[in-house]
């Protein structure tokens, strides 16, 4: 790994509400699908791009038209710039959003090596957390108002210039809208950016196709999902109120250090040889079941989830009898058995999570096909019952997330999203990270010229790392 010794310094602070809009005062109720979900979780996504321009060339001809275009961006997307609320019981937790609404956006400067930031060699690339950790927008501290009503904002902005190299664009999110959602309001400041900056009189605007859905009535719930779930939700707020308050995600990455994450690349090449290797190996293993269609997904997770166990516990024979999980999120809106829109702003996926034995996943001939067949299995129940045991996501969800680093792995993002497809105006980005936590993976669409790949994010600590790029590599060759 490349040491740097670089500057970072914020230059402005600022805060940007919607164009003007309609609304006073309004609130945006949750759905059971939002439940399970909401609170402190955050996630992020940051687009690096080729700038060569000189800091104050982006300040004077740039940010201000960043800055309108996101003001008219969430003229669309109000109730983003406003705060998940959860009021004591029996209260319900709502997103809150009036016209005083605003969100924060960080400007910043960085000395930092943009092209070591940005470097992606053929297959693998790592860099120190501590590089990357300056350029992820921090939540402002979360508060409590007079009735203990806790106040989560939802997402914040960081804007970073690397002087004559580069800019970084950079959200963290709430968990309370999916990063599909995330996604989707990057895509609108984007378009609606380029039009601005092209001078297009219609820069206001979004394609009615594109345009944001907020209304809750879109999601189902005869059932009563939502007040099963919420029970497990009071218990969770008695929680927040104890450890959340005043708190910054500043704190979560004060605890990485020794800590360096990698980026993994497999290439559609590599992605059609890895489904040849694994459905060779599925029949060559169970050769009176042949293997399903085997997805990008599939495959891929597959392969990194026996990689991460063999550098976590290969050496813990004692327990090669536990359950291992890897923890996916399967999105439901095609899968509800009534149309959800494309554009809908929430939560709407279904929480997968895959058991197998350690044993079975370690063992040399068979581990990748094992999880290959755990994965499969899941997603085909999550297909043919989405909402199976809704009842008791949330509390479920709990106990899975008490296994991370145990005998858990768990999966954020998608290749689906067309997170590279994400241009301001000044071209496609170079790089588009999003940073998991330790034990997850975070997983985003290649961005070579040849499409259809996938990078797998990872973090680790430093010796963690280089045994699993080992592992890695020698199955990389094996199926290569």
């Amino acid at each position: 790994m490349t040491e740097t010794t670089c500057l970072f310094k914020i230059l402005e602070h600022c805060k940007i509400s919607p164009a003007v809009t309609q609304v006073s005062t309004a609130s945006l109720p949750l759905t059971f699908f939002d439940i399970s979900c909401s609170g402190p979780l955050c996630f992020n996504q940051l687009f690096f791009y080729e700038f060569p321009h000189p800091t104050h060339h982006f300040v004077d001809t740039i940010l201000p038209t960043l800055k309108h275009s996101l003001s008219r961006t969430l003229q669309h997307f109000h109730p983003l710039a406003g705060n998940l609320l959860c009021p004591p019981p029996p209260n319900e937790p709502y997103i809150h959003y009036t016209n005083n609404d605003s969100v924060s956006l960080t400007i910043a400067e960085s000395t930092s090596n943009f092209d070591h930031i940005i470097s992606k060699h053929p297959h693998v690339s790592v860099i120190d957390l501590k590089e990357v950790a300056p350029f992820v927008p921090k939540m402002p501290p979360i508060t409590s108002t007079n009735n203990d009503t806790i106040v989560f904002p939802i997402f914040v902005l960081q804007i970073t210039v690397f002087p004559n190299n580069g800019l970084c664009i950079g959200i963290t999110s709430r968990h309370v809208i999916d990063a599909r959602s995330s996604s989707h309001f990057m895509k609108s400041w984007a378009i609606i950016n380029s039009q601005t900056s092209s001078g297009d009189h219609l820069s206001n605007f979004l394609d009615e196709k594109l345009l944001p859905v907020f209304d809750r009535k879109a999601i189902r719930d005869p059932d009563g999902f939502k007040d099963m779930q919420l029970r497990d939700y009071f218990q969770w707020r008695g929680d927040w109120m104890n450890s959340l308050i005043g708190k910054t995600t500043d704190d979560f990455y004060a605890k990485y250090e020794d800590t360096v994450k990698g980026t993994f690349v497999f290439s559609q090449r590599n992605i059609e040889r890895l489904k040849t290797w694994v459905s060779r190996r599925w029949q060559k293993l169970n050769q009176e079941d042949s293997p399903p269609y085997l997805s990008k997904f599939v495959v891929t997770c597959a392969f990194i989830w026996v990689c991460f166990l063999k550098t976590m516990r290969g050496s813990k024979n004692e327990d090669d009898d536990l359950e291992e999980y890897f923890i996916y999120s399967a999105d439901c809106r095609n899968r509800l058995g009534y149309p959800i829109p494309e554009t809908y702003m929430g939560n709407c996926v279904a929480p997968g999570a895959i058991a197998a034995k350690r044993k079975d996943l370690l063992e040399e001939e068979k581990g990748v096909v094992t999880a290959a067949k755990a994965i499969v299995q899941k997603i085909t129940e999550i297909r043919q019952k989405p909402l199976e045991g809704a009842e008791t996501w949330a509390c479920d969800l709990t106990e899975l997330c008490k296994l991370l680093g145990m005998q858990g792995l768990y999966v954020t993002g998608s290749p689906n999203f067309g997170l590279y497809g994400v241009d301001f105006g000044f071209g496609k980005p170079k790089k588009v990270e999003m940073v998991p936590q330790q034990d997850g993976m975070a997983l985003v669409e290649s961005g070579d010229e040849e499409g259809g790949g996938i990078e797998v994010g990872l973090i680790f600590k430093t010796a963690e790392m280089e045994d699993f790029i080992s592992v890695f590599e020698r199955g990389f060759a094996e199926i290569n």
